[in-house]
């Protein structure tokens, strides 16, 4: 059986989940966060569902839904070539390359690596910012992970449309600064929201999260679910986020 390691000096293998599942990260490339970890916890997966990530980075999203639901086949997109391999390689530590894989190609080029209208579910975590909001980081990596230097919302969005079947579902975590845009970008494609559930670190503070459900082909009909609490405290995580984070658990928001 072929050995699967961490390779160079900076990268390092962590735990993910209660199943015993691992990920190769890279400490001075972008590790996953919180954001992704919401965001694979928001998403509704139902038995046999295809289900495509952009921009899957570590391949985080497409390895923790295929421990937590029933889909039937889990692919991750990726920009970066050294970053879609070190996916690749934590697909192989984990002993799941039946129903993940990892593909290195770009967004802007989606309708020559997949037949459009192909997948029942397509997950996101696009960069947040734009180019023009601020200082972009001098590390490539993080740069393109962070930055819309090499995707845009509306490439983002416009992907996710053309990979997903009629009445398929697109979900998404990003900025509450960027709703405008987001409704804008949705309504462009003919996305119509359905949940939106917005995240806060503390319950006196600002959402700095937004985690959104959106319908290809459909209407808007949009539900504000109650919101998420990330921190009781300064360190000490809320009982959801605690058992999100840390155990994995797939939790229920009232959604049908």
């Amino acid at each position: 059986m072929e050995k699967i390691e961490a390779t160079g000096s900076t990268e390092r293998i962590d735990e993910l989940n209660g199943r015993g599942y691992r990920i190769i990260q890279d400490t001075k490339g972008f590790c996953f966060g919180l954001d992704a970890v919401l965001l694979s916890a928001f998403c509704i997966v139902s038995n046999g569902d295809q289900v495509l990530d952009l921009g899957t980075g570590t391949g985080v999203i497409p390895i923790l839904l295929e421990a937590k639901t029933r889909g039937g086949h889990f692919t991750g997109l990726e920009l970066q070539s050294e970053v879609a391999d070190m996916a690749a390689r934590s697909v192989k530590l984990n002993h799941i390359e039946e129903k993940v894989d990892i593909v290195n190609g770009d967004i802007r080029d989606i309708r020559n690596i997949f037949r459009g209208s192909t997948f029942d579910v397509v997950t996101g975590n696009p960069p947040y910012k734009t180019v023009s909001s601020g200082l972009i980081s001098p590390n490539e990596k993080k740069a393109i992970s962070r930055t819309e230097v090499k995707c845009t919302l509306d490439d983002f969005v416009g992907g996710a449309t053309y990979a997903l079947k009629p009445g398929g579902r697109f979900y998404m975590v990003h900025r509450p600064e960027r709703m405008a845009d987001i409704y804008e970008t949705f309504a462009k494609y003919s996305l119509g929201v359905r949940y939106v559930r917005y995240v806060h670190p503390f319950r006196d503070a600002n959402a700095n999260l937004v985690l959104i459900e959106g319908i290809r082909g459909a209407k808007n009909n949009i539900t504000v679910l109650a919101p998420m609490t990330v921190y009781e405290s300064v360190g000490k995580y809320t009982l959801e986020a605690s058992e999100i984070y840390f155990k994995e658990r797939l939790m229920e928001h009232g959604r049908g």
